[in-house]
């Protein structure tokens, strides 16, 4: 019967998991739909016993949906209801941490110095110039290399920082705090564009930029944010995603927006009049300028989601050259991390793909804030930089949202009929579909001071979700089946 059904009517076969069969059904004038599939748990059965258990944990039949999921809608609501507000610089970093001593902070989960990608090495030794703690690049590393001066990571102390994320004693720092919850968080300030610290160039011109920054900008800032009640970052954020920003990669409209808030601030405030028109002409000279307070915004964010027990919300991603980390609300301040992949996108005249280094910094905590790879329908001029089209943009996001709890009804993506940005990276639903987080990213050179030479995409590491996603069915008791 099989083959006579065969012989009179055209072959259309639906195709599951793997592509390699598609060929030979074209190839005999049939029609094909490839469904992209694959094994639950990639294939390892333990993992996706795990990964049942832990979607359908029914811990209290009296209340509707696991414990999981309530505890999710906990998360997704902190996140949602956030009010990151800039109210102030702290003029120097040891001002908020006064035990700092000689520790600097980078971007991502923990690294020793030999282990660390040159980017963030050339940055170390550029920060120990800066705070005079050496006289020569020799001299810094060779203080770092024996454990001279101490390392930690900027999540550890509620701050973040872009590429390699250093953050010394002597560096002015933003302050936000989020008005709904009353955590909050720090990051440094933006460098601006060609040689500069965050990309591990250490000579005289980045020194000079930074103290710069430390005697003029942060001063001049800090007059101006004393006029007022703050600026509300999230605000901005959410105006800059309907005027072609993602907020992480690309930040035009929302620098311009700050400028706006700014300039009406420093004409109400007392600071000197050169240094004004410097900050003003610095800030409009530097598209990306926002990006620090976007990282800082979503910091503030995604800390007052963590810490809610039996919760699989993700709310940290970070890298630091080598490997990428992610924390889970309801599973501490442990990291789970797995090296990193390669940015894929364009690159700048003259670089190549074996040029790059692997991702680096801990602007991804964007991401998880719903903005950057999220929100890439919100922003075709980025598409084309990364060498995508605009319905690649739109298919980013909706993969976004099948792997996140809850869509933010305040953050609306206009090419998805103005559909709030996907909130809330749930473990589970990463393991269960396979989808891997999309990040924007700028792409920094493997040698240090180089700087930046593409722009592009990358997706966090599957591996982080797995042991994340054991780490939580362990915490949570999740048992293995019996024997057959």
């Amino acid at each position: 019967m099989t083959p006579s059904l065969l012989a009179d009517a055209p072959l259309s076969v639906i195709n599951i998991g793997v592509d390699a069969f598609t060929r030979s059904v074209r190839e005999a004038g049939g029609s094909v739909v490839q469904l992209d599939w694959r094994p639950v748990g990639d294939g390892d059965p333990q993992l996706a016993w795990a990964l049942a258990q832990l979607v359908g944990d029914a811990h209290d039949s009296t209340a509707p949906g696991s414990r999981i999921d309530r505890a999710n809608a906990i998360a997704v609501d902190r996140i949602t209801s956030a009010q990151p507000m800039l109210v102030d610089i702290a003029l120097h970093a040891r001002d908020v941490w006064p035990d700092m001593g000689r520790t600097l902070l980078h971007a991502g989960a923990p690294v020793a110095f030999d282990a660390m990608c040159g980017p963030m090495q050339g940055a170390m030794i550029g920060a120990l110039l800066y705070e005079g703690w050496a006289a020569t690049p020799g001299e810094a590393e060779r203080m770092l290399r024996a454990g001279d001066i101490g390392i930690a990571q900027c999540h550890d102390f509620g701050a973040v920082g872009p590429m390699a994320g250093i953050i010394s004693p002597s560096m002015p720092l933003f302050v936000v705090k989020n008005a709904t919850h009353g955590n909050t968080a720090y990051s440094n300030m933006s460098e601006g564009i060609g040689r500069v610290l965050r990309f591990g160039a250490n000579g005289p011109d980045v020194i000079e930029r930074l103290r710069w920054i430390e005697t003029a900008l942060a001063p001049t800032l800090k007059a101006a944010l004393a006029t007022g009640d703050g600026i509300d970052l999230k605000g901005i954020q959410a105006q800059a995603l309907l005027m072609g920003d993602e907020v992480h990669s690309r930040n035009a409209a929302a620098t311009l927006q700050f400028l706006a808030a700014i300039s009406v601030a420093l004409a109400d405030s007392d600071a000197d009049p050169q240094k004004l028109r410097e900050t003003l002409r610095f800030i409009a000279g530097n598209s990306q300028f926002f990006l620090n307070l976007s990282m800082v915004s979503s910091k503030a964010i995604m800390d007052a989601a963590h810490g809610i027990e039996t919760s699989s919300v993700v709310t940290a991603i970070a890298r630091n050259g080598v490997t990428t980390a992610i924390r889970v609300s309801g599973l501490g301040r442990q990291w789970f991390e797995a090296p990193s992949d390669m940015p894929i996108g364009l690159f700048f005249p003259g670089f190549r793909q074996e040029d790059a280094n692997a991702d680096l910094g801990d602007s991804a905590i964007c991401e998880t804030a719903g903005f950057g790879g999220a929100s890439l329908a919100a922003s075709p001029a980025l598409v084309q930089l990364v060498g995508g089209s605009v319905g690649e943009a739109i298919a980013y996001s909706r993969q976004m949202h099948d792997i996140t709890v809850a869509r933010n009804p305040g953050l609306s993506l206009p090419a998805l009929d103005f559909a709030g940005a996907p909130c809330g990276i749930d473990i589970r639903k990463v393991v269960d579909s396979g989808i891997r987080p999309v990040i924007t990213t700028g792409i920094a050179h493997r040698q240090a001071g180089v700087g930046q030479i593409g722009a592009g995409i990358v997706r966090a590491p599957m591996a982080c979700f797995t042991q994340a996603l054991t780490a939580l069915a362990a915490a949570l008791d999740v048992r293995e089946p019996a024997p057959c």
